[in-house]
């Protein structure tokens, strides 16, 4: 998720969100006046587990990263431009969620062939049976429609089509419906293949 940090005389704030580099410069000319620190954070939640990168980006960035984050988060810098470090969060975002969505979509239709071993055996054997992705990120698919929004966005303003992440965001609406998106992402981890794809069956 992008940081927004604004800095004033004797306070901080932040707001979490992923957005598209030019969501972040249109926030940060609305904050004129304020020291406007972008960020995206990679990672796990910073709760126990370490590995959590905090990438900043803006001419206040240092200034965040000197902050006592402890041994959990990881602050790097990715340049002085408002944007740089939301642009970071579009690019691996769309790699994670959209590999997630595709495994996601290639799992419901195996399932419906009868053939969801061999798919998943298959993958596997590239590394890329992620089952326990597809059910953690069920949870939080609402979240990430707006995400893959942004990400479709920023396509476009790099010159390139909008249209896989539109998609893409779509698909995680529809997940969002369903009932493996109930619950939270740690009581969704330990089900079987069959069941998460019988649950992304089932809607609310």
């Amino acid at each position: 998720m992008s940081i927004v940090g604004i800095l004033s005389p004797g306070q901080m704030g932040a707001g979490l969100n992923a957005v598209s580099p030019e969501t972040m410069a249109a926030i940060a000319t609305d904050l004129t006046g304020c020291r406007v620190v972008d960020g995206a954070i990679s990672g796990p939640p910073p709760a126990t587990i370490a590995g959590t990168y905090l990438y900043l980006a803006g001419p206040d960035a240092a200034t965040v990263a000197g902050l006592p984050w402890g041994d959990l988060v990881m602050p790097m810098l990715v340049g002085d431009g408002i944007g740089s470090a939301s642009a970071v969060k579009m690019c691996t975002g769309s790699v994670y969620k959209g590999l997630t969505a595709l495994i996601t979509q290639a799992m419901r239709v195996a399932g419906a062939h009868g053939v969801l071993h061999a798919v998943l055996d298959d993958l596997e054997r590239n590394d890329l049976a992620r089952t326990a992705s597809v059910a953690r990120s069920a949870p939080k698919a609402h979240r990430f429609v707006a995400e893959m929004r942004e990400v479709a966005a920023t396509q476009a303003a790099a010159g390139l089509t909008p249209d896989l992440f539109a998609a893409i965001a779509e698909v995680y609406a529809d997940i969002a419906g369903t009932r493996l998106a109930a619950g939270t992402p740690e009581t969704a981890t330990d089900l079987a293949p069959a069941e998460i794809v019988s649950r992304l069956g089932v809607r609310f």
